[in-house]
């Protein structure tokens, strides 16, 4: 649900950083090193089941990207995650 008062700032942000909607990237930390990578959208269990059998995220098959929406730029807006838009 986008709150209303947000919706000025999601149209500054799609003005300003124009790129891929049908993917976008995340940053994670770990240590003193950060990275930005795809967001996945997955059935967490079944990835659990997979890497069980000696499986890696690189080659679990049942993934798929989550799509830049106005509720992941609200997310970002409101310092829920850092996200990176991917150009053309």
């Amino acid at each position: 649900m986008i709150i209303q008062n947000h919706q000025e700032h999601i149209n500054i942000f799609h003005s300003l950083f124009k790129g891929r909607e049908d993917v976008f990237a995340v940053r994670w930390e770990k240590g003193n090193k950060s990275v930005y990578l795809p967001a996945y959208f997955y059935d967490l269990y079944r990835f659990r089941v997979h890497k069980m059998n000696e499986g890696t995220f690189q080659n679990f098959t049942e993934k798929s990207y989550l799509k830049l929406t106005e509720e992941q730029i609200q997310k970002h807006l409101v310092g829920i995650h850092h996200i990176g838009v991917y150009t053309y």
